[in-house]
């Protein structure tokens, strides 16, 4: 728990001094605003966080394996779902040219 029991109070600038502030803030030449090309070029952080999209999205689905299997691809440390995916997908395309 802890021990400030209020909040802190927030004191805001004047009128004057945020205009002191505003007025310094665009004097200086390493902080000028953005320009509209620049805001529009922007993307929100989650647009370019993490891995790229796929082409080829996969599925989420429920499916049941034996121990046995899950264990042994597990042992196999991480990324151990993807080596799963690849062994399936070996046996697909093993199975279309067989037929």
């Amino acid at each position: 728990m802890s021990k400030i029991s209020e909040r802190p109070t927030v004191l805001m600038p004047t009128v004057e001094e945020d205009k002191a502030i505003t007025a310094a803030a665009r004097s200086d030449p390493d902080a000028q605003p953005l320009t509209p090309q620049q805001l529009k070029s922007m993307r929100p952080i989650q647009a370019v966080r993490g891995r790229p999209k796929s082409e080829r999205k996969k599925l989420l689905v429920s499916v049941r394996y034996s121990q046995e299997v899950v264990e042994f691809f597990k042992s196999t440390g991480e990324g151990w779902q993807s080596r799963m995916d690849g062994v399936l997908r070996q046996y697909v395309e093993q199975q279309s040219r067989s037929t």
